[in-house]
């Protein structure tokens, strides 16, 4: 597996993981994260076009994807019923979802994040058990809850080196 930038051309392969990442989410309990479309097509192209969308590549395909973002989250300075591990600077990582459950693309992906940036911090609905588990399977630390720019509450988890 490798991690690269998101590239115009990968964009039909990265709608289509998100869309079997909705229709997993769905079936298996959370029905209520990435509704009506989310994340939209102009979305992924803002973040390809700002550097911040990354695939992870499986034997020339989309195994997953997600965003990086290495400039601090505004919806992470304030933390409900805990605290964040450290204020050093760190990377944010949204939107991650894979081709394909047990492929260990996620977790490649969470590793490869981490040695980029030495502090990672991330969120996730709660109600996405496959999320919070990849999650404690990769080390990261619940911290407590965040309100995002919506007023949506998500579990927030953070892991440094």
């Amino acid at each position: 597996m490798e991690i690269r930038k998101t590239q115009p051309g990968d964009l039909d392969a990265v709608m289509d993981c998100y869309a079997a990442a909705r229709a997993y989410m769905h079936s298996h309990g959370n029905p209520n994260q990435w509704v009506n479309g989310y994340p939209e097509r102009e979305l992924i192209e803002e973040e390809i076009a700002k550097g911040c969308s990354y695939v992870c590549i499986d034997g020339g395909t989309v195994a997953a994807v997600f965003s990086l973002i290495e400039d601090g989250e505004p919806t992470y300075r304030v933390i409900h019923d805990g605290a964040w591990l450290n204020d050093a600077p760190y990377g944010t990582v949204h939107r991650i979802c894979v081709a394909k459950r047990g492929s260990g693309a996620g977790a490649f992906c969470l590793d490869w994040c981490l040695a980029r940036c030495g502090n990672i911090r991330i969120d996730t609905h709660r109600d996405n058990q496959a999320m919070q588990a990849l999650l404690k399977k990769c080390g990261y630390r619940y911290c407590g809850w965040i309100t995002l720019a919506d007023g949506a509450e998500r579990l927030a988890f953070q892991k440094t080196c």
